[in-house]
């Protein structure tokens, strides 16, 4: 592996990531299980999806808000609010099964998500040097993508029950609420003082093609997982097996991040998002075969999580370089905005898809997805200047 040389940081923004650290590997703890849960339960796959959206469909709802109460409250204190409502929400699904009170927390967490995330990515676009933003951009998602690998083994791993397991995501984020009680985070900058703020619909016209590719990445990485992992308990998986589906997303993702922000400091990031799309048509068609072959849930599930992490990453490190003299909050707000979108359509279209078309439905929705990105890349009149 390249060596990683990273540049000095504020001592702050080492809290926060560590402390997002701690946020995904609760959340990808959490939502294989509640998935599972909702299964056991008669839920349909339709409602699990719905269930899923909630959350990113609130921070997606919440981006354009977010510059609003960071100008107002700051970065740090809006961080440390957002995890704050996570952990209420985590707590809430340990108190009751119901479904529309399960959608309601679904909700508040994605409150909170909206401003923790968004911080934690504009600081790390404002703070970091740009001979490096490849490298610490791919660092940072390696280490979420860590969290992602490790949290869905954790009932396996250590006999885990449902309520158990909910609560050790509890736990976590605690913890990582607790990383930020200092004054360091509190004195952390995302924009520059003297600009006037661009508007996130002036982002998405800037850099459409990056918009897309968010979204693309959105509905791979994240928005898979909990309705793929219902399906494996559909056919018969236990919560181990089952949930092991989602750790497998989350090992491609940790896998690729750090090579792939080494690569984008020496190869042009087009020529990424285009390998890309093609690795994620030719595992759409892949998928189609999953009755026949059950391994290639697993083998899938990995490819998603690593190029549908690469293509969240990439888009993060090119508004970090196209965004430089405007505004890196707008260009991450703008990111997470789709990144959220797909992840909020993922499940839910996923959900109605296995339901009435099967995997092989599944499988061509997602190869028709992923080749979108490819035809969009090859429109030299909408493509960044990657």
């Amino acid at each position: 592996m390249p060596c990683l040389n990273l540049p000095p940081l504020p001592p702050g923004l080492w809290r926060v990531m560590l402390s997002t650290a701690l946020v995904v590997l609760a959340f990808s703890l959490l939502s294989p299980v509640l998935a599972v849960r909702l299964q056991t339960a008669g839920v349909s796959g339709t409602a699990i999806g719905t269930f899923a959206m909630l959350s990113f469909l609130s921070v997606a709802l919440l981006i354009p808000v977010v510059p609003h109460v960071f100008a107002r409250i700051g970065v740090g204190q809006a961080y440390r609010l957002g995890l704050a409502l996570e952990l209420i929400a985590c707590l809430g699904y340990l108190l009751t099964d119901n479904y529309t009170l399960w959608c309601a927390l679904g909700v508040l967490g994605g409150v909170g998500a909206a401003a923790a995330w968004n911080a934690t990515e504009a600081l790390i676009a404002h703070n970091v040097p740009a001979s490096h933003r490849g490298r610490l951009t791919g660092l940072y998602q390696a280490i979420l993508g860590a969290g992602m690998a490790i949290g869905p083994f954790l009932p396996g791993l250590l006999g885990l029950g449902p309520l158990q397991a909910n609560a050790v995501a509890a736990t976590g984020l605690a913890l990582g609420l607790s990383l930020t009680l200092t004054p360091t985070v509190g004195q952390l900058k995302a924009m520059h003082a003297d600009r006037e703020p661009m508007s996130m619909l002036a982002a998405w016209r800037f850099r459409p093609v990056l918009v897309w590719a968010a979204i693309v990445g959105g509905v791979f990485e994240v928005g898979l997982g909990t309705i793929t992992t219902a399906y494996g308990s559909q056919i018969g998986l236990n919560l181990a097996a089952a949930t092991s589906i989602a750790g497998a997303l989350g090992m491609g993702s940790f896998t690729l991040q750090y090579p792939l922000g080494w690569l984008a400091d020496h190869v042009a990031s087009r020529r990424l998002f285009a390998i890309g799309a093609v690795v994620l048509a030719i595992s759409g068609v892949a998928f189609t075969f999953a009755s026949q072959w059950p391994a290639l849930i697993w083998v899938c599930a990995a490819l998603w999580g690593a190029v549908g992490g690469a293509l969240y990453t990439l888009s993060m490190i090119r508004v970090a370089h196209d965004f430089a003299d405007s505004s890196a909050l707008a260009g991450t707000s703008a990111m997470i905005a789709g990144y959220t979108i797909g992840g909020s359509v993922g499940p839910l279209v996923s959900g109605w898809v296995f339901d009435h078309v099967g995997v092989l439905g599944q499988g061509c929705w997602l190869t028709v997805l992923a080749l979108s990105l490819l035809w969009l890349q090859r429109q030299p009149t909408l493509g960044s200047n990657a």
